[in-house]
């Protein structure tokens, strides 16, 4: 399968690099589920930029504890577009239907389609970042852990208040003195738990080997730049799980650039995320590392 992948992409690659520009006009404002797969959930959506020339691309991944959610919830912020930079925003199939890697496996395949069709509709495949919310920075982080493997690792990363440690969720919680106000992680009914089809609390190493912080600690190879941001008063989701994924980043690489920070008073998402300076920050590291 990774072979596959790397001569997929490196496919895709070329055509961008051959024809993307040459392909590029002034185009209508995006297109609504582009399928990637057979299953009604295999879709995503197209925003494109303002201006002209192949577009970079920022992927976006929704949340929603992995068993709910939509693309159509995430905001396609107007600076994003009027900074040249185009946005797909990708559905996968959920817990209720389909159990892990079926999530991870969607967001790739997402990865691939752009590869393969981001030339003809005038993207530059060459430079992607992945972008997710809570669970969806999970699939976020965790494909672009994929594409390190196969030796095509994307321009950044954007892991926004995600679990990345299913293993240490309690124990965290339990750290800051808090009860998470979805219930424990370990138990049965956990939204953990019901993605992987096993309570957490009972195979906890084979929770934590499917989990970006788990992963890293098998991964030796350059990584990209990430920016990390989760709320200090986080009710759902210790924000010490933020920290592992930067302690855990930089074990890996430790010349790897990481801009992590807690946000101040923020919990679960919110106007937090979505307004300066979270908002600035995040559209500074995009325009650093798709330039």
């Amino acid at each position: 399968m990774p072979g596959l992948i790397r001569r997929t992409l490196l496919i895709g690659g070329a055509a961008a690099a051959a024809g993307g520009l040459a392909l590029w006009r002034w185009r209508t404002p995006g297109a609504n589920d582009i399928a990637y797969g057979d299953d009604p959930r295999q879709v995503m959506d197209l925003t494109y930029a303002r201006g002209t020339g192949a577009a970079p691309i920022l992927v976006m991944v929704h949340g929603g504890a992995f068993k709910v959610g939509d693309k159509s919830d995430l905001a396609v912020w107007p600076e994003l577009l009027d900074a040249g930079i185009a946005v797909v925003r990708v559905n996968y199939r959920l817990s209720g239907t389909a159990k892990w890697p079926a999530q991870g496996e969607d967001c790739l395949a997402a990865i691939v389609h752009l590869q393969r069709q981001g030339a003809a509709l005038g993207l530059d495949p060459s430079r992607i970042v992945l972008m997710g919310q809570s669970a969806g920075a999970f699939l976020a982080v965790s494909t672009a852990l994929s594409l390190v493997e196969v030796g095509l690792r994307p321009r950044g990363v954007v892991s926004l208040y995600g679990p990345m440690d299913f293993s240490t969720m309690d124990q965290d919680m339990k750290t800051l003195g808090r009860t998470p106000q979805m219930g424990w992680t370990d138990a049965a009914d956990s939204a953990e738990s019901q993605l992987l089809g096993y309570a957490v609390g009972d195979r906890r190493d084979a929770a934590r080997a499917v989990g970006p912080v788990g992963r890293l600690d098998q991964l030796k190879e350059p990584l990209p730049p990430i920016l990390i941001r989760h709320g200090d008063a986080d009710p759902l989701i210790a924000d010490l799980q933020a920290k592992r994924l930067r302690e855990a980043w930089l074990a890996a690489d430790p010349q790897a650039e990481v801009d992590y920070k807690l946000v101040p008073g923020a919990g679960h998402g919110g106007t937090a995320f979505e307004s300066d300076p979270v908002k600035a920050e995040v559209l500074a590291f995009l325009q650093k590392v798709l330039a």
